[in-house]
């Protein structure tokens, strides 16, 4: 008698242990498809860096070029973003935050089209007061300039 409960206690314990792996692992995998990679110009025109963000949701960061901004409709801008070493164009679409302006600094959320050299941007992010930068974008230009 004492042994058919150690079994099914023993039982029970594996099927729970075993169902929580499981459930740990959805959970894992569920975040490792939502996490988004930030690059800086640099980086992401770089061969292998392009391998591994081909179609993946990613962050850019930089300054906007002066004069690049171009307004294609009231939804839709054109404009270049630069790391101070190289520069990528990107494409928004959606309302412009009513900081953004040429020389600020931005970080663009969307994905990059290697086939066009573009990267295509559904969220838009600037710093919102003159001492404030994205600490990604801060640390990019700050190596950039050392060099």
């Amino acid at each position: 008698m004492k042994n058919n409960r150690k079994k099914k206690r023993l039982i029970f314990i594996a099927i729970t242990f075993v169902i929580s792996v499981i459930a740990l692992v959805f959970v894992i995998m569920n975040f490792r498809d939502s996490i988004v990679f930030f690059y800086s110009p640099s980086e992401l025109q770089s061969s292998e860096t392009l391998k591994k963000v081909q179609g993946k949701q990613i962050r850019i960061g930089g300054l906007v070029v002066e004069g690049s901004i171009k307004r294609i409709d009231a939804l839709n801008v054109e404009f270049v973003v630069t790391d101070l070493e190289k520069e990528i164009k990107v494409n928004y679409k959606g309302v412009l935050p009513d900081l953004f302006r040429d020389e600020q600094g931005v970080v663009a959320k969307g994905k990059f089209d290697e086939q066009v050299n573009e990267f295509f941007s559904s969220e838009l992010l600037v710093k919102h007061d003159e001492k404030y930068m994205p600490p990604e974008v801060a640390k990019s230009l700050k190596e950039k300039h050392n060099k």
